[in-house]
């Protein structure tokens, strides 16, 4: 019935409905973000290990990333997102499993698998952008990022209401959720998402080129180093911020309340993100998602009060948000149709990588260095990034001004 609701147009409706499990993900890996540092910080049977749970989140996604790639060449995005929502499912019916039985290590096999559920979303927003011309990519990929806009006012106030919703097994009623929203999901692309080929440059005919010389492209190396730094500058902060809080004496609420307004963050620009991209072009609002990181990393440093927290974790999420739209964008546009599994799966291994090594270092980096030293490590990540959007920017003016997207 709901299909009788969606645009006629292929690409249109294949973003919308990618926006909907968007938000069903981002709903569901909510909860881990708000709750899985705590649960593991309960479970660890040495608290040093206390964010390796979450961490293992990321370090699932990079390892699915490239098999992703090609599982949804091979049998399709429609049946592909399945798959990936069902390894969601899943992951959190054995961390509900886990939780009962207070077993740390099969704890962390459920957030992994988490993680695999990760690996194939982050392909929602390339596949919405694969569906429509190139004018077209931008506000395809922020629809996509907009259906996390429920969810990053939905998901932690879902995690804390069902937290004790089973009795004397704090956190179980959560990771179930988990599993109900990825099940749903599930049903939804089975149901409404239709595989379409991808709208792509003309060269479509061509034989697909080497690796080596996509890679060697200035717009390919200015897409990725913009989205592997909003990845790992996002994760590292973030990953760490609940604990951070609550070492500074703040509750388990005000830790929820910051994660949420950090998703509020990087969902809510996603209504007008594609559009100033399509207005302004991609290096100005790039350049404001780089500023809205430092100035995260500034409030951080300042001040360790609650509104320092809500504040720097909110100019986090926008920061990553203007700069996944530009990054995506730049990406989506440096391979031809017959190149994209191959791209895109090098392209999401590089992004789980850098996200992977940042979650994992940031359980390390606050426990020894603190949070405000946390938040410098985010000048040499920005840094790299910018080194390869200046090279990018530069050879495009030498095509002429008007070239720069």
């Amino acid at each position: 019935m709901l299909a009788r609701f969606l645009p006629a147009g292929t690409g249109s409706r294949n973003a919308l409905v990618l926006a909907l499990c968007q938000g069903l993900y981002v709903c569901g890996i909510s909860v881990d973000l708000t709750l899985t540092g705590i649960t593991g910080y309960q479970l660890a049977p040495d608290k040093a290990l206390a964010t390796l749970p979450f961490a293992l989140i990321t370090v699932g996604a990079a390892i699915v990333t490239v098999f992703a790639a090609f599982i949804l060449g091979r049998i399709g995005r429609r049946a592909g997102f399945a798959v990936g929502s069902l390894c969601g499912a899943t992951g959190g019916l054995i961390s509900v499993w886990a939780v009962f039985h207070s077993e740390f290590w099969v704890f962390c096999a459920g957030t992994a698998l988490i993680g695999a559920y990760q690996g194939f979303a982050q392909y929602f927003s390339i596949a919405a952008a694969d569906s429509v011309p190139a004018a077209q990519k931008p506000r395809a990929i922020s629809t996509v990022l907009a259906g996390g806009v429920l969810a990053a006012l939905a998901g932690p106030a879902l995690a804390a209401v069902t937290s004790n919703v089973i009795p004397g097994v704090m956190f179980a009623g959560a990771y179930l959720l988990v599993a109900a929203l990825a099940l749903i999901a599930t049903a939804v692309v089975l149901s409404l998402y239709r595989d379409v080929e991808p709208q792509g440059l003309p060269q479509d005919a061509a034989p697909p080129r080497p690796l080596r010389e996509i890679i060697r492209q200035p717009i390919f190396g200015a897409g990725i180093a913009t989205t592997m730094a909003a990845s790992a500058a996002m994760t590292l902060v973030m990953t760490a911020a609940p604990l951070a809080a609550i070492a500074c004496s703040y509750s388990i609420e005000d830790g929820s309340h910051i994660i949420q307004l950090h998703l509020i963050g990087m969902f809510v620009p996603s209504f007008f993100s594609g559009r100033l991209v399509q207005r302004f072009g991609v290096w100005p609002i790039l350049s404001l998602g780089m500023a809205l990181l430092l100035a995260c990393a500034i409030t951080a440093i300042t001040s360790q009060s609650i509104v320092a927290f809500y504040a720097a974790l909110f100019l986090l999420g926008v920061g990553w948000n203007l700069m996944v739209v530009c990054g995506t964008t730049l990406f989506a546009q440096s391979y031809h149709p017959n190149e994209r599994p191959k791209t895109q799966a090098f392209g999401g291994l590089l992004n789980n990588v850098a996200g992977s090594v940042a979650a994992l270092s940031a359980g390390v980096a606050l426990e020894n260095a603190g949070w405000s030293l946390l938040n410098i490590g985010m000048a040499p990540i920005l840094l790299l990034c910018l080194v390869m959007i200046l090279r990018w920017v530069a050879a495009t003016r030498r095509k002429g001004p008007a070239a720069i997207a």
